[in-house]
Order: structure tokens, then sequence, then C-alpha cells
């Protein structure tokens, strides 16, 4: 900045601040500023002539006063005129006081973009930071507009000043933050990458915010940031102190830059070339290290800028989640922070450790500080720390210290703080349900919630104890004795009576043997606590009484005393009165066996995801939560895996011998009827019912393999023999597919119905079902015109070398036993084949895998309609008589094979160590091109042909799947695991397998789904 010359001291202002200063009242700094604005106003105003350096004493004695909290109504034009001056210090005053007083609608903002511009132009290094500061500020969306296009070109031009570059820069990331699209993506993108090669530190660490901002949305135009950032970072880490003088802050070299540089790491996958990823991970681990030393300065600066890289490396470390070493190293390292005296430091290791929980390289080195961790949550005085320790311990918890940490948390419960303790009653029913062994002690500890924390037990977690009890005939008796002793104590919450109430009911008859539980004490025990309760437990208790009556006929008279008294036959709440009225009348009524039937015992409840998770995840906020309006709608849409809704209690992993399409039930064949209308030709491919195919009646369950047996070995060629078939076509015949075929394919790779494609002219629809090697697929043809297609021709062709993978057998047009096509017109050459108007046909296509497949096979329709006559050759498509060409790639994909396998968590993780070898994964890390729900997820990895593992691994969010692909010739055994982050929206998808092609493959095509 220029220097200040003597005539720049201003002393009008000086004294107008000491007068301000010196004022004893407020009325007196009001009278004496309304005497400065009249002056001004009347300068301003005057026929004569202000200088420069009159007008910029007034405009500064406006912008203090509107410092001082008055409304400044004039003079903003006399600052626009101070832009013109040639003066630094004028100028500069102009520009500060349309920064802070000049509206972005004002307007005078085309007057200030004239003036931006003209100083933008005039390449002073000076003016040109002036006017950039001057847009940030301001950061209208007018400005934007203006400026978005030049702002890049200072950025990258080779003249401007390394302050110039830095300003652009910052001005540029505050226009892209207010409007991201306004900022162009051009040639510039790639030249202010090398930005981070740059001499200049404080251009650097410009540079590196804004391409930290642009990244999130084009991570592709960024992508060669990852090398110059890991160079970058390596020179500063591996740097002393003295290296860089003017960016080291208390001995600790660059820290700022260092922070966002790792942050910037953080918006990409591990960098896949392996020099870069080895000198990244040199520097992570030096930054370990130096942790480790001991500190070069007792200042809280020097701790705080050594920690923020720090904790920034470990963040990176648990982003990529890939090398076990540093992941324990950092865990371990947090572990010392656990006990550290700065209570910002406790709070920032219990945060970063509950993520490297779910990390399976890092869960059981988290694990080893449960102590501390428990101890925090005993002795720690600040509530978000214990907090942070309380979501700590859910993220480690699994089988071997459930009880442990669920007995403490409950311990925790009875002193925690009223804003946290409904969270901690959602995470400990959360623990006890999922890794209860002993259902008893899950009742137990149910139980305890409710007499610690009843008023924050909500409805969903005394729900599913009661589901959980019904469900299992092993714990329905203790539930009984462990509750009728729960309602016993003097103080019972009212949740306790609802859950004691509703299992009494149904199963107090398992301790009626015990005098102490009798039926009269048990019904007396409810009915002492029935004139505290709410209207809606009095409600379940009357049910509760009914049901006695069905229990204990003894206890008949009792309850109907109570039933036929005034105060609930005249209940003022209707549904009370109502109770009484219909129960009394029913055990008046009714007689033993009737009122037996109508008051049986509840059947099971259907087995279903726990909603508790799910109240879980709304509290912790909409990050959390994956229950979006479009993932609804797609489930809702019957569009996965063959068109079942996927609801928890439907969606589960399919028996190798299910019958997918219902064939060995299937009805009697009948003779195609044409439909009403045209529109809908197809049989219902989107259902899961049977299809109606000849002479495949009720057979064996082996019945779908022998039939498919594929011919010997010595023969294979006589699978494809076709009585009068054209010839099968060569690839030099195969014409290429149509523009949408591969999107037709991807909405195939996790279900086998649906319409696979459909024009004016035609519809094509799938039906399909696969055992290990082997598949029938149903193609059905729709004519959707008014007239004939003649020349109908499906045809099926091997392309490249795929014949050597795969056989297919197409034995003839249409489906055995149907109407072959020359006896649906008698009248024509049988080698003239016809598709009749408004008919839907099938075909049937038989699928032998004989090893492991990689390429699509090719379907070709060729036909013509009738309305020219004659023949013609078929090799493109017109429409209106002539002939017409169609080539589609049939939905047979490698993962249609796929058995799903069962295995435990320690199996999985063996044969997972197993399959470590680089050529054996494939991982891709995405941004998700859908909304993310679970559920629909759950059942597209469910269609995708996996088994999915429950309780493997450590992060209840991620999903674990094991299968085999079946061919001919040998078994691929398949392991898979997906990551979502709901935060992010992006998933990371790890396959691994025992074939190096079939890793990368499968991972293409599952990460399409998502």
């Amino acid at each position: 900045m220029p220097a200040v010359s003597k005539g720049d001291g201003m002393r009008g202002l000086a004294v107008f601040i000491s007068d301000i200063r010196n004022c004893k009242s407020k009325e007196a700094e009001i009278k004496r500023i309304n005497k400065e604005l009249a002056n001004i106003r009347s300068k301003f105003k005057g026929d004569k002539a202000l200088d420069g350096y009159s007008k910029k004493k007034y405009v500064c004695k406006l912008l203090f006063i509107f410092l001082l909290g008055h409304d400044i109504d004039f003079g903003h034009m006399e600052a626009v005129n101070l832009l013109s001056s040639n003066k630094y210090t004028e100028k500069q005053i102009g520009y500060l006081f349309i920064s802070v007083l000049v509206n972005s609608n004002s307007e005078l903002i085309r007057l200030i973009n004239n003036a931006i511009k003209n100083d933008l132009a005039s390449r002073n290094p000076t003016f040109m930071c002036l006017a950039l500061h001057c847009i940030a500020n301001v950061g209208s969306r007018e400005m934007g507009e203006a400026f978005a296009a030049d702002i890049p070109r200072i950025l990258v031009a080779g003249d401007s000043m390394d302050s110039v570059k830095q300003s652009a820069a910052l001005c540029l990331l505050r226009l892209y933050k207010a409007s991201p699209d306004l900022v162009p993506m051009g040639e510039w993108t790639a030249r202010v990458v090398h930005l981070l090669n740059d001499q200049h530190m404080g251009v650097v660490t410009a540079a590196v915010s804004l391409i930290t901002c642009l990244c999130k949305k084009n991570p592709d135009d960024f992508k060669t940031c990852i090398s110059l950032a890991v160079s970058r970072l390596s020179r500063i880490v591996s740097s002393a102190s003295t290296d860089l003088q003017d960016y080291t802050y208390y001995f600790v070299p660059a820290p700022w830059l260092s922070v966002k540089l790792l942050r910037l790491l953080q918006c990409y996958p591990p960098p896949e070339d392996a020099a870069v990823k080895g000198r990244l991970v040199e520097c992570l681990e030096t930054v370990l290290n130096k942790a480790q030393e001991p500190p070069k300065s007792k200042k809280v600066q020097h701790s705080n800028a050594k920690n923020a890289i720090l904790f920034e490396t470990i963040s990176l470390i648990i982003h990529y989640d890939s090398e076990p070493n540093l992941l324990v190293r950092a865990c371990n390292q947090l572990g010392q922070f656990l006990q550290h005296r700065e209570t910002n430091l406790r709070y920032l290791a219990l945060e970063s450790m509950c993520t490297l929980a779910s990390s399976e390289f890092s869960h059981e080195a988290v694990k080893t500080h449960i102590d501390t961790v428990i101890n925090a949550l005993k002795t720690e005085r600040d509530v978000s720390v214990r907090q942070r320790a309380a979501d700590l311990l859910y993220a480690m918890c699994d089988r071997s210290n459930a009880k442990q940490i669920v007995s403490e948390m409950l311990r925790y419960l009875e002193t925690a703080d009223y804003a946290i303790r409904e969270e901690i009653v959602l995470k400990v029913a959360i623990l006890a349900e999922k890794y209860a062994v002993d259902y008893s002690w899950y009742v137990d500890t149910i139980l305890n919630l409710i007499r610690i924390a009843g008023d924050y037990v909500s409805e969903e977690v005394w729900y599913r104890v009661l589901q959980i009890v019904t469900n299992r005939d092993d714990v329905q008796g203790y539930a009984a004795k462990t509750v009728f002793e729960a309602l016993q104590a003097p103080a019972c919450h009212e949740n306790m009576v609802k859950v004691g109430g509703y299992i009494l009911g149904e199963f107090g008859n398992l301790i009626a043997g015990d005098p102490r539980s009798s039926p009269p004490v048990q019904f007396s025990l409810l009915h002492s606590k029935f004139h505290l309760c709410s209207v809606a437990t009095r409600a379940l208790l009357l049910s509760t009484y009914i049901k006695f009556i069905n229990l204990f006929p003894e206890t008949k008279a009792t309850i109907q005393g109570v039933l036929r008294a005034g105060s609930q036959l005249r209940n003022a709440d209707v549904e009370l009165q109502q109770r009484a009225v219909e129960y009394l009348t029913l055990s008046s009524v009714a007689s033993t066996d009737v009122l037996a039937t109508v008051l049986e015992e509840m059947p099971p409840f259907p087995e279903r995801e726990s909603s508790i998770l799910a109240k879980l995840k709304r509290k912790k906020g909409p990050g959390a939560a994956s229950a979006l309006d479009d993932g609804r709608r797609d489930a809702s849409s019957n569009d996965i895996n063959g068109g079942v809704e996927p609801t928890p209690s439907t969606v589960s992993t399919p028996s190798p011998s299910a019958d997918l399409l219902g064939l060995r039930a299937a009805p009697p064949p009948a003779a195609p009827q044409a439909p009403a209308g045209a529109g809908n030709l197809l049989v219902d491919v989107s259902s899961d019912g049977p299809v109606a195919q000849p002479g495949l009646g009720p057979t064996p369950e082996e019945a779908f393999l022998s039939e498919l047996e594929p011919p010997a070995p010595e023969s294979p060629m006589a699978l494809l023999a076709d009585p009068a078939p054209a010839a099968d076509p060569g690839p030099e015949d195969f014409g290429s597919p149509i523009p949408e075929a591969d999107e037709l394919l991807n909405k195939f790779v996790c279900k086998n119905n649906g319409v696979l494609f459909e024009n004016q002219l035609l519809q094509i629809g799938v039906k399909s079902e696969f055992r290990q090697n082997l598949g029938r697929m149903y193609l059905f043809y729709g004519n959707k015109t008014s007239v004939q297609f003649q020349s109908f021709t499906p045809t099926v062709v091997h392309p490249g070398d795929l014949q050597t993978h795969i056989l297919l057998a197409w034995p003839s047009p249409l489906a055995p036993g149907l109407p072959s096509w020359d006896e649906m017109d008698p009248g024509r050459d049988p080698s003239s084949a016809l598709l009749p108007e408004s008919l839907s046909v099938p075909a049937t296509l038989t699928v032998f895998v004989l090893d492991h497949i990689i390429e699509h096979r090719g379907h070709s329709v060729q036909f013509a309609d009738e309305a020219e006559g004659g023949q013609r050759p078929l090799s493109h498509a017109r429409y209106g008589g002539a002939p017409q060409s169609l080539t589609l790639k049939l939905p047979v994909t490698i993962n249609k094979f796929f058995q799903p396998t069962e295995m435990a968590a320690q199996d999985f993780f063996q044969r997972w160590k197993q399959l470590s070898l680089p050529q054996q994964e494939a991982q891709k890390i995405f941004k998700a091109t859908h909304p993310m729900d679970a559920e629909v997820t759950k059942a597209k990895l469910l269609g995708f042909g996996s088994a999915l593992l429950d309780n493997v691994d450590p992060n209840p969010e991620n999903f674990v799947g094991a299968g085999i692909i079946q061919t001919k010739a040998l078994q691929v055994g398949c392991l898979l695991r997906l990551e979502p982050n709901a935060q992010a929206q992006m998933y990371r998808l790890t396959l691994r397998t025992s074939k190096e092609p079939v890793s990368r493959h499968l991972c293409e095509l599952l990460a399409q789904q998502f």
C-alpha cells in the first residue's frame, strides 16, 4: 500500500471523532452528529466544486456516522465520484464507502461497475486489487454477471502480480458461492490448478480455497490437482520452520495452507498413481510423527496450529479408509487426547474416534479405549463432551462389549442432561436389541430404561419390546414375571403400565400358577394404576381386562363389575365408554368358544427393520435420514427386482430352489387372444406371476435344471439346431445397437422382468429366471399397429468371441406348443413369418453359461409391415410400409448367475483377507445419482443377486454381501461392501472376487444402479 502523505491526515475528521468521544450524553452526541450532517449536506449542495481531499474527508465522516448506528441517505454519488480519482487514498475511501453502504440493488450499481471495469483494465495492481475487493464485498448478482468472465482471465494471466492473483482467486470464490451458475467453466480451470505450484504462498492459499469449492461440483475438471496438492503438502511438511519464515506461525510452517490442502484431498478418493499415493502416505506419517515430538513452544498458538494440521490429517486418513497402519496410528494418537486437559481437544478426539469406529481396520483399536470413554461419560463437566462420549460408546459397541456399554449408559442416564436423554434412550434400545444374545437381558434392559427415563421412552421403544416378546415364545414367561415385579413399585411410570398391561393380557397365564402372581393379584395390581393413567393407557387396560376374562374365567365377575361401573359406562371419553359397553356385552353374551376365538393370543408380528433406528436418524438431523420422497416413489413403482415393493417384511435372500416365475405350476396354455386395445399388448411382465407356457405343468423341484441340461460336450452346436430358422448372422451381419441400448440394459441389472423396448410400432417385454449356470428368458413381442408385420425375424447372435463362453438355445420363433408363424396365416409361405396386428406373442430363449462372461449378447428384430405387400431386403428402419430393423442387447449380465451365500462375520472377514491381491479388488467412489434410501438400496443389492449379511460390518449403515457366480467350468466367489455417505451424497463400493475381470465388471455394473 502506498505511503500516506502529510496532507492525508484529515484533521477535520480527527476533530469530529474527538468531539463525539467527548460527548457526555446520548443527546449531546446526536446533536453534534446532526450539526455535522447539516454541514456536509450544505458542502455537497453548494455551488463551489469540492476538491478530492474535501470529498474524501466528508465521505469518511459519513462512514463513521453510519458505523455509529445512524442512517445515511446522501453522499453516495460523491463516493462514486471518488472512484475516478487517480489518488490511492481517495479511491480507497470511495470503494470502502460503497462496500459498506451501497445496497446490491442500488441504482448506482451501473456507475460503480463502469468505474470497476476501468480499474481492472488499468493494469495498476493497486487499483485492480481495490476493484476486486469491492466486487467480493458487494457480491451482487449484477456484479457477478458483469465480471464473472473477466476475473478468471485476470487470475490466470501471466503478467498479473501475485497480489492481484490472490485477490482474483478470493473474489471468484465469493462470486461462485453467491451465484454458482454465473462462473463459467472453461479452459481457465486447467490453468488455475497450476497455481498450486506458484512460488507465492499467498497465491497458493487463495487458489486452494477456490479449487476446493469448485471441485465439489465439477470433480473431474480439477482431478489433476491431486498430485500438485500432494507435492506442495510434502514440501511444507518436510520443511523446517526457518524455510518458510514469512508463513511460519509459532514454529509451524504454513498451517493454514496445510489444512486447506488436506481438505482439498478429502474431495477425492485415494490417488491411483502409486508414486503419488506413496508420497502422500509419507506426508501423513510425518505429521503423525511430529505430533509425538515435544512442543517447540509453550504458547497456545503453537499447539493450536499443530493440532489443526493433525486433526485434518486424521480426517483424511479416515476419509481414505484404506491404510490400516495409519488408521490404527490415528486411533492411538486420538486416544492420547482423550485425557488432555483441553476440553476442545477431548471433544475433537471423541468426535473423530466415532468415525474411526465404523472402519473395519480400526474398530478393534478404538475398543481399547472403552474405559477412558466411560470415564469421560461419568466425569466430564461439559455436556457436549459427554454427548460425544455417548456417541462413541454407541459406535464402538459390538457383541463382545454390548452388556458393559449398555449398563454404563443406563447408569449415566440417571443423571444425564435432559437435552440428550431421549437420544441416549434410543441408543440403548437399539444396542440392546441389536446385540441381544439372551432376550431375557433385552427385556430387563428395556424395563430398566422405562424405570429410569420413562418420560423419554418413545412409543417406538415400547412397541418394539412388545413385538419381540410376542414373536419369541422362549421369553414370554420371563417377560410376564419381570413386568409383574416391576409394576409392584410404588411409583410406576405410565409406559411401564402400558407394557405390563399388554404382556400380562397376552401371557399372564404363564405366571398364574404362582400364588404371588395369581389372576386376581394380577388384576388388582393393574387396576390399582388405572385411575392414575391417561385415556390411552386406560383404553389399553380395558382391553387387558377382557383378555383376562378369557384367560382367567374366575376373574369374570370382578371385571364385569368394573366394566359395569358408572364411571365406565357413562365416561366422558367416547373411546373408553364404547370399550366398556362393548366388552361388557361381549363377556355377557358370547359363549366360551366364541370368546376364546375373538380374544385369542395375538399372532406374531411380521419381521421388519426396527423403527427405533429411523427415529434416531431423524433426531440426528436431515443429513442422517435417508427416507426421501423420490426414494419412496422409486420403491413404490414396482420397478425393483421384478416388481415387488421392497418392504422390510418381504425382502429376503431368494432361495436357489425358489420358482421365480411360477413355471412349475403354470396353467394350461391358451391360444393368444388379441386385447381390446393395442396400448398394453404384453402380458404383465412386471409381475412375478406365472407365464402361460405349454408343456410346463407341475414338475418336480429339479425340473427346471433337468429341462435346461446342456448338450453333451461332443456336440455343442446341436444346441443351436433349428428346424426352419434363418442362418445365425455373424458379427459382420449384426447391426450396431440402438443408441439407448446400454441405458435399457442397465434397467435390468437388478431385476428380471419388465419392458425391454417400446416405440410406436413394437413393444418387447422380458421375463427371465436363472439357476446356477442356466437361464431361461421369455421375450414377448407386441405389435402396436393396426397392420400385420411381415417376415418378423428375431435373431440372437454372439458378438466377438462370446461363443466360447455361452451357448444359446433358440428353438423356434414362438414358444413350443403355441401356433407357429405360418399357422396364424395358412395362406402364406411358411418362410414369411407374420406378427398379427394388436397381438402379443412370446418366444423362449435358453442360456447356458460355460465360463464367466463380460460382454453382452445382441438381439436383432427385423420385419416389414404388410401395407405395401411383398418382401424387401431388411437393412434399415423406416416407417410407413418400409422394412424395419432393430438391434438391442439382451439383459443377460454376469450377476444373473449369482447364487446368494450366507456366512458369519468371522468367515466373511477371513475370506475378505484371502482375496487381498490388488487385481482381485475393484473399488469405486461415486456420487449418488438417485435418492439415498436404505430400503431401496437393500432391494437393489438383493436384486443384484448377492446375499445381504447382517451384523458383519461395524457400521450399521453399510451393506455387506456375498455370493458365488456359477458357470459350467468354474465358480467365482464374490464379496461386496457398499458404504453410503448420506451427508456427502456419495457411495464407496468395493468388490473382491477370485477373477480380476469379474471384480471390475461387477463393480461397474452395480455402481450404475445408485
